[in-house]
C-alpha cells in the first residue's frame, strides 16, 4: 500500500531541525539507560513491545517538554 511504511528505514517521522539528530539520538540513549531499555547497535526495536518503547517515547517527551518550559521561563540550566 502506498501510504504505509514498507520497512523500518523508511520514516514518516521527518526532523523540522535535522541538526538536531544527534542530541536528540543522545536524549533516546539517556531515556533508554535510566529505563533500564537497552537499544540494540543499529536502531531497530521492532521486536520490543510496546510497552517498552511507549515507555521510552513518554519518558524522552516528558523531557523534551521539561526542557522547552526551562527555555520558555529564562532558565537555560539543564
Amino acid at each position: 500500500m502506498a501510504g504505509q511504511n514498507q520497512g523500518r528505514n523508511n520514516r514518516s517521522n521527518n526532523l523540522v531541525v535535522p541538526e538536531a539528530n544527534s542530541a536528540l539520538q543522545q536524549l533516546k540513549m539517556e531515556a533508554a539507560q535510566e529505563l533500564g531499555v537497552s537499544i540494540p547497535q543499529d536502531g531497530y526495536m521492532g521486536h520490543y513491545t510496546s510497552r517498552e518503547t511507549g515507555s521510552l517515547g513518554g519518558y524522552i517527551t516528558k523531557r523534551l517538554v521539561q526542557m522547552a518550559e526551562q527555555q520558555l521561563s529564562g532558565r537555560s540550566n539543564m
